[in-house]
């Protein structure tokens, strides 16, 4: 992926915004970075060094409490940006759940080329605000809903978030996807059991109102129904 016209996310990461003449500049302060799963990439409080855009797989975004125990504040899916450019210092650590491939940056050089490229600012607005919008989100999800309304938000949103980048429209979510983590997984994101995780898969099986293959391939049958599930 040494070319912009390669990569999966090119036309819905911050850098759309960017000609190609500017995507080349671009393109030479960064580098491609491969990162396992379960590897971090960030830590909370750290020195905000580094800035990347998510090119495939999915990160979690996590503050530590007092007594050693991790939040997870958010999730970042291909074309997100994450990272604190004008910042001082990390506010979350930003871990692999899958393996995950990055485009990243140095802070400095980055922050010098938005500066150059206003249109970059601008892209750069758009979503933090738009990160704003799903921080909201995500604070109601795990302080107000059921287990039951937590999984199914999270069945909705996550292929929202994927047609992003596969399908090319987010007004058209996928109707069937595959999950890109495990139960466990699932089970730390939205704070429950893996045996609750299981259990409400399962219930939402039986209604018909999804089909599971493989553990992994989700099929939604009902969106309607769901969203009434989920309070949405």
């Amino acid at each position: 992926m040494s070319a912009c016209g390669d990569c999966p996310v090119r036309n819905h990461a911050i850098c759309s915004a960017l000609e190609d003449s500017e995507l080349a500049i671009l393109r030479r302060i960064g580098r491609v970075q491969d990162i396992p799963a379960g590897q971090t990439l960030m830590w909370e409080g750290d020195e905000a060094s580094v800035v990347a855009n998510v090119v495939e797989g999915v990160m979690k975004l996590s503050t530590s409490l007092g007594d050693g125990r991790e939040q997870i504040v958010g999730v970042a899916y291909p074309a997100d940006f994450i990272g604190r450019p004008f910042g001082e210092r990390v506010p979350y650590t930003v871990t692999a759940i899958t393996d995950v491939r990055v485009r990243s940056f140095q802070r400095a050089g980055f922050e010098k080329f938005a500066q150059e490229h206003p249109k970059l600012e601008h892209k750069m607005l758009e979503r933090t605000l738009a990160e704003l919008d799903r921080a909201r989100e995500w604070m109601l999800l795990l302080g107000r809903k059921t287990a039951q309304e937590k999984l199914v938000t999270l069945l909705l949103n996550m292929p929202n978030r994927l047609s992003e980048t596969q399908c090319g429209t987010p007004e058209a979510p996928l109707d069937h996807f595959e999950l890109p983590f495990g139960r466990q997984q699932m089970a730390d994101l939205l704070g429950l059991t893996i045996e609750t995780v299981s259990r409400q898969l399962g219930e939402l099986t039986k209604s018909g109102l999804i089909t599971l293959k493989n553990q992994r391939e989700v099929t939604i049958q009902d969106r309607e129904k769901l969203a009434d599930l989920a309070g949405q």
